[in-house]
């Protein structure tokens, strides 16, 4: 990313730019940043889109051929073809293409032995934006409320977080949320993340951790599709998921080494309840079954990203793996 943003401020581009990953909000962000810099106040004469996994290589090309109209430049964005998935003749069929195009490509996935990302590799600039860590997540809430004079405790980040998971455009829609709810006000606290965010998501993730370690799986299945029903990804479920599990590891081993709940949460880095939340849990899992499950979850995570199955369907796989007697 920040390869992309020295060509912004200096204004030299490459012929290719790759954004892939899980990031949604990160792609769009950096998609959005790099067509307004490239075309400037050109209008849509010099702007081509191609979207979904039925897109013509042939098209492309001849688009990418296209000289601008009374600019300087032209842009092609081709968005979720999978064409870095697949084989397809556009790496041979973009050799040659005018100094004067540029193309964004936008995938949630890539092969990296596919012909096309080796083409970008040499010739553009390829960026992988996945989900941020909880640190990363509570700075980018802060830099939100803080464009908008406002400063946030320490404690109402991590909550944010807690209650948004990793998901950057819920974070960033619930930070605007609170910078209307505290007009007047310069300090967001707990009580005022509490009383915007529902909490809807983190509050299933722990009835449906409850009814895993409780064995009910037909309870933590129904769960899982409400938390699909509330347009939750099944990758950031799958995130949410073995984090949470790791967290209860933790609580069980500062547990039987006699730590109490306030150190249990301060040596986590996680608030109080959710602390209290992760000893009460570790209870219905032994230390093995913990790792298992942690094992399961990184395992299935790269079997998501390589293809080999669902996301939706390999979370619900998991989920009547972990809860099953």
């Amino acid at each position: 990313m920040k390869v992309i943003k020295e060509h912004i401020k200096t204004g030299k581009f490459k012929p290719f730019y790759l954004l892939y990953g899980e990031e949604d909000y990160l792609k769009r962000l950096y998609l959005k940043r790099l067509t307004s810099a490239i075309l400037g106040d050109s209008d849509g004469m010099n702007y081509s889109l191609f979207e979904g996994r039925d897109i013509d290589p042939v098209m492309i090309s001849e688009a990418a051929s296209v000289l601008p109209f009374f600019a300087d430049r032209r842009l092609i964005v081709v968005k979720n073809s999978g064409l870095f998935k697949t084989s397809s003749d556009l790496a041979e069929l973009l050799d040659g293409m005018p100094d004067t195009t540029v193309i964004i490509f936008v995938e949630d996935e890539v092969d990296k032995r596919n012909k096309l990302y080796k083409l970008v590799k040499e010739q553009g600039t390829i960026s992988e934006m996945n989900a941020l860590d909880d640190n990363n997540l509570k700075l980018f809430a802060a830099s939100l409320l803080e464009k908008e004079g406002k400063k946030i405790t320490q404690s109402a980040a991590s909550l944010i977080v807690e209650k948004c998971g990793s998901d950057m455009l819920a974070i960033q829609n619930e930070a605007e949320k609170l910078i209307s709810y505290t007009l007047g006000r310069d300090i967001v606290t707990d009580s005022d993340v509490e009383a915007v965010i529902t909490g809807q998501i983190t509050g299933k993730l722990f009835n449906m951790i409850d009814a895993i370690g409780l064995k009910q799986k037909s309870q933590a299945l129904e769960l899982y599709y409400d938390l699909i029903t509330l347009k939750e990804k099944p990758m950031t479920i799958l995130y949410m998921v073995v984090r949470h599990m790791n967290l209860i590891l933790q609580a069980k081993d500062l547990l039987e080494r006699g730590k109490r709940a306030d150190e249990i949460a301060r040596l986590t880095g996680v608030q109080p309840f959710v602390a209290g939340k992760c000893i009460s849990q570790s209870r219905n899992f032994t230390g093995d079954q913990l790792m298992q499950a942690i094992e399961t979850g990184a395992e299935l995570e790269e079997q998501i990203k390589t293809g080999r199955i669902a996301e939706k369907i390999g979370v619900e796989m998991l989920i009547i793996t972990l809860s099953s007697k």
